[in-house]
């Protein structure tokens, strides 16, 4: 067995300048969305990844702290999903493992699509005090995706720990993405 010295989640090359032409403030949940939903859409139509974009913003300036697509494939990480890779960039960014209390103040993380379990599950634990959600989880099963064992009462769960939820922003721009890749013949990766 070979231990590394480290381990990280390379961002494809594309994102610089995406970035770069980003406004630094999104004041919308609908601005804010687009976003999440056309770094999805650049993640597949340029093969660097799965059809998920995330980002995170300061939640009442939109101001936009970090971006992220999913990297699975192409980084050979199960965990490597957009909002994981959001997340954590934004902790990079912040200088923190908690997003919670930050200089900028609460902190949103917007998704193209309603988290699987593994992005369910990190989201209280990062800090953020909201999500955006666009596609659901049924639009992720409708295109083969295994979104695994959620619980059905998800949104309550996360807002019972004080993290407001809205689903379904742009739900139909983002589910045609989830279409597309699974017409086109990329790989679903599922356990």
């Amino acid at each position: 067995m070979r231990a590394d010295s480290g381990f990280r989640v390379d961002l494809p090359d594309w994102m610089g300048e995406f970035s770069e032409k980003l406004p630094r403030y999104l004041p919308t949940a609908r601005e804010r969305m687009a976003v999440a939903v056309s770094l999805a859409d650049q993640n597949v139509r340029r093969r660097t990844g799965g059809p998920f974009g995330a980002l995170v913003v300061a939640e009442d300036s939109g101001e936009v702290v970090a971006l992220g697509v999913n990297r699975v494939e192409p980084q050979l990480c199960s965990a490597a999903h957009a909002e994981i890779v959001a997340l954590s960039v934004a902790q990079r960014v912040m200088g923190s493992w908690s997003l919670a209390g930050t200089r900028l103040g609460p902190l949103q993380l917007v998704t193209s699509c309603e988290p699987c379990a593994m992005c369910f599950g990190a989201i209280p634990w990062s800090g953020v005090s909201s999500v955006l959600c666009g596609a659901t989880k049924a639009d992720a099963e409708a295109s083969g995706f295994d979104e695994g064992a959620k619980p059905g009462d998800w949104v309550e769960a996360l807002e019972r720990r004080g993290i407001e939820v809205r689903t379904g922003i742009l739900r139909e721009e983002a589910a045609k993405i989830l279409e597309r890749y699974a017409a086109r013949g990329h790989t679903i990766y599922n356990p």
